[in-house]
């Protein structure tokens, strides 16, 4: 999945449970409303013990135990770190999407449940009465009536049974006696700005959010845009200023929000060194810090344990196994959204429970379009189809892109382009080493990328390649299919994505023969400490291992669906 900016984007948070029903809903659950006014109606809680198995190879309490402790060891004196669960969000009328916990939140709890807030404490302090407490966990409570419709909830006493230190229910966080005006530093990750107000829950995400900001006298005109302008400028600070002015000038007007940041444009604005180091760091000085927790986090998250790494590994093979059969099934009279239920019934059947991003099945001209997800086109016919799709297992998501010809074989256009962006691939594979530069492998694609274009006259200039290569080679992989990084040198642990591509869309200003064919190669790397592996590697890239595979039965071949008369 192409990486289109390197400003860290948000994640696909969504919701498990009805944040504020509407009318028709109370009507069409009634039955629910009474049962709740009615305590001899309300069920016996639902019991973890007696829920049937789930499986047993989620990361371990120990995992995020460690992990807060890393995160809490890098916090300054007398400083909290607070991070807030993601918000419930609405699909349509009383139906939320399915619940994606905050990928940090559930880095260093494993809890996945919504209405929730971690505090992490320098030094030990005093919350709701119990002394020495370094870690602090307020989640949702139990709720019988509520459970039964939507399942069940850990509750305080169930997360305190995962490791946490101290757990409590959320309604009681705005009284847990937390001496906010002891702390020096105040380090919080992104304040959601999406959460909406529950009349229904007292003690939803916007009131444990409100009660946060008021308790720590955040001003009310805090700009959220800060936290993003800081990590961005701080990133930045290891480039070169112009670098560094191109993006912010791109990122001003693809967000005009950030416009009015002082800090961007103060950057903008300066002329010498001395001038960009303070607009770096505008907030020197104050409590309020919403960048350094999400630097801390960028470090942690982008060196992957043997745990994770575990569960990366199973979701991309589950990827690469859905690409080959796939593959194998592929032929000019299928439509991009039978190819994209293929992939995702692959994923189900290995147990994946999500798709780590919308799928994304190109063909022909939509192929060129990089983030395409409506997947609509009724026949491929003989044109290239691009196949970004990616597993999610146990919250871990892989990110592997494969371009198959459905007829079988390559033409010879659609050839000379594939082996180009092969190369490409190939080049960047070779930068993937330890101690290199993040962009290393970017910048040996787009060179194999240019002088490959120049050779075949579809551009006249080698620096006109941008044309049809807009995007970087590689992000990060793990909880988030753009995951945190630092962006800096490469380090062993590292897991990251080298997925150069060509995209020439009809009009382009070249010979005809070339428009509408988009190719991309995209796989998943561990940077080792020699070298790299290829973690996708079971998906076939050549030209020559694609047309193989392809004349190769399926499995699935004879799984045939009755015509719907």
């Amino acid at each position: 999945m192409p990486f289109l900016s390197r400003a860290r984007r948000s994640s696909f948070s969504s919701g498990q449970r009805p944040a504020q029903l509407m009318l028709g809903s109370w009507l069409a659950l009634a039955g629910f409303a009474a049962a709740a006014q009615q305590p001899t109606s309300i069920p016996e809680p639902l019991s973890a013990a007696t829920a049937p198995a789930r499986p047993t190879d989620f990361l371990s309490p120990a995992f995020h135990k460690q992990r807060r402790e890393l995160l809490r060891a890098q916090l300054p004196p007398h400083g909290v770190g607070v991070v807030f669960a993601a918000p419930v969000r609405n699909r349509a009328n009383d139906v939320n999407y399915v619940y994606h916990q905050n990928p940090d939140f559930y880095y260093l709890t494993g809890y996945e449940e919504p209405d929730a807030v971690l505090l992490l404490f320098k030094e030990p302090r005093t919350v709701g009465g119990q002394l020495g407490v370094t870690e602090a966990l307020f989640t949702q409570p139990r709720d019988p009536a509520r459970e039964q419709w939507t399942g069940r909830r850990l509750g305080a006493a169930g997360a305190k049974g995962q490791g946490l230190q101290f757990a409590a229910d959320n309604k009681t966080f705005v009284t847990a006696g937390i001496s906010w005006a002891d702390f020096d530093k105040i380090l919080f990750t992104e304040l959601p700005a999406d959460a909406r107000d529950d009349p229904q829950a007292p003690a939803d995400l916007a009131s444990l959010i409100a009660t946060f900001r008021k308790q720590i006298g955040l001003p009310a005109d805090y700009n959220p845009n800060r936290t993003i302008a800081d990590r961005i400028l701080r990133r930045f600070s290891n480039s070169n200023s112009a670098e560094a002015k191109a993006y912010l000038t791109k990122l001003v007007q693809e967000r005009p929000a950030m416009a009015t940041e002082p800090s961007i444009q103060a950057y903008l604005a300066a002329t010498t060194d001395a001038a960009r180091q303070r607009a770096i760091n505008p907030n020197a000085g104050s409590r309020y810090d919403g960048a350094s927790l999400n630097e801390h986090l960028d470090e942690l998250r982008a060196v992957k344990t043997a745990e994770e790494l575990a569960l990366l590994r199973r979701a991309v093979r589950i990827s690469a196994q859905g690409q080959r059969e796939v593959m194998k099934l592929l032929r000019p009279d299928m439509g991009e959204m039978e190819v994209q239920g293929l992939h995702e019934y692959v994923y189900r059947r290995y147990g994946s429970e999500f798709q780590g991003y919308p799928s994304i099945v190109g063909g022909g001209a939509n192929g060129c379009i990089l983030h395409y997800e409506t997947n609509d086109r009724q026949r491929l016919d003989n044109d290239l189809v691009l196949m970004d799709c990616g597993a999610e297992y146990h919250g871990y998501s892989a990110d592997v892109t494969r371009t198959a010809p459905p007829s079988g074989t390559f033409s010879s256009t659609q050839c000379q382009i594939y082996e180009l962006v092969l190369a490409a691939q190939e080049a960047g594979f070779a930068a993937c080493r330890p101690g290199v530069s993040f962009d290393a492998p970017n910048q040996a694609t787009q060179e194999v990328v240019a002088n490959g274009l120049l050779k075949l006259g579809i551009i006249k200039k080698k620096e006109e390649f941008r044309k049809y290569y807009p995007h970087g080679a590689s992000h990060y992989l793990g909880l988030d299919v753009h995951d945190r990084g630092s962006y800096g040198a490469l380090r062993a642990g590292n897991v990251i994505t080298v997925e150069p591509g060509i995209y020439i869309p009809a009009g382009s200003p070249c010979d005809p023969k070339w428009w509408n064919i988009g190719v991309r190669i995209e796989d998943d790397v561990l940077i080792t400490a020699t070298g790299y592996e290829n973690l996708s590697a079971e998906a076939p890239r050549t030209v020559a291992d694609i047309e193989k595979l392809m004349a190769e039965p399926s499995a699935l071949e004879a799984w045939k669906l009755p015509a719907l008369k």
